[in-house]
């Protein structure tokens, strides 16, 4: 029987994800700086009913819009095969449902943008990517195209420095404007909302 390595915490929305093939426990610097952020996000008031989690990982960034957006619709993609059976494992441990409707998780494999299904759920009003700067870069016009006018677009997987300027010259380009930064470590994460059509 697994035991969780920390005990529940009463006031926090408490996950359980074991360390696995895919990226994401929430140990890492920029999964736990998009937690503080998504936290953030539900303080300032927005609100999401369709919600992408792309390189999802261990599904753990889309489970917590969830619990913060409960009747959204949440799409979590990752190029990864391995990580659609890791998904589904943390899911059923976390009583997540998963499924097409509201309040429910649905998983598929993609490389970026490239799914009807993530192409026919947009656009989003928030768009969670925690991967790396050279795809954050390259997928900017495909992120700028499936985000909603003044939808968030929340960022990581980017080192402070060259890496962030290129990634947020990329945003602006596409439409972006800098809404929230948080420093964690060597690693920047990026709030973005787009603008809102006239």
């Amino acid at each position: 029987m697994h035991t969780p390595d920390y005990a529940p915490a009463p006031d926090l929305i408490n996950f359980q994800i074991p360390a696995a093939q895919a990226f994401g426990t929430g140990h890492h610097d920029t999964t736990a700086g998009c937690l503080e952020v998504l936290s953030a996000m539900k303080a300032s008031g927005m609100r999401a009913r369709r919600i992408a989690d792309i390189g999802t990982g261990t599904g753990l960034l889309g489970f917590a819009a969830g619990k913060l957006w409960p009747v959204s619709q949440i799409t979590a993609s990752d190029i990864d095969p391995v990580c659609a059976d890791v998904v589904h494992f943390n899911a059923t441990l976390n009583s997540i449902p998963v499924g097409p409707m509201p309040g429910e998780v649905t998983m598929v494999i993609a490389d970026g943008m490239e799914d009807p299904l993530l192409q026919m759920r947009g656009p989003y009003d928030i768009l969670i990517a925690n991967i790396l700067a050279g795809p954050l870069v390259d997928l900017a016009r495909d992120f700028g195209a499936s985000v909603a006018p003044g939808g968030s677009l929340l960022l990581a997987g980017l080192l402070k420095g060259k890496q962030e300027s290129a990634v947020r010259r990329a945003y602006r380009r596409e439409g972006f404007r800098l809404a929230g930064r948080l420093e964690r470590g060597d690693w920047a994460i990026l709030w973005f909302r787009r603008r809102k059509l006239i």
